[in-house]
């Protein structure tokens, strides 16, 4: 009985261990630089929130070109 408890605790404290650092090192990449996005990705992912209107999204890729 105590054996289980104890065993309950260490997995209890190792899993409290791993999500606090998957919480904190999540939004970054594995070299702790931040992910950089070219002008076409960020222009597409605007178009997919609905920021800019088909006409815009075209005539900014045409001077993106």
């Amino acid at each position: 009985m105590i054996g289980g408890m104890i065993l309950f605790w260490i997995a209890l404290i190792v899993l409290v261990v791993l999500a606090s650092q998957g919480l904190f090192l999540w939004p970054r990449h594995r070299n702790g630089e931040q992910p950089t996005f070219s002008a076409r990705e960020i222009l597409k992912s605007r178009y997919a929130r609905g920021e800019i209107t088909q006409a815009q999204f075209q005539q900014i890729l045409k001077d993106l070109e």
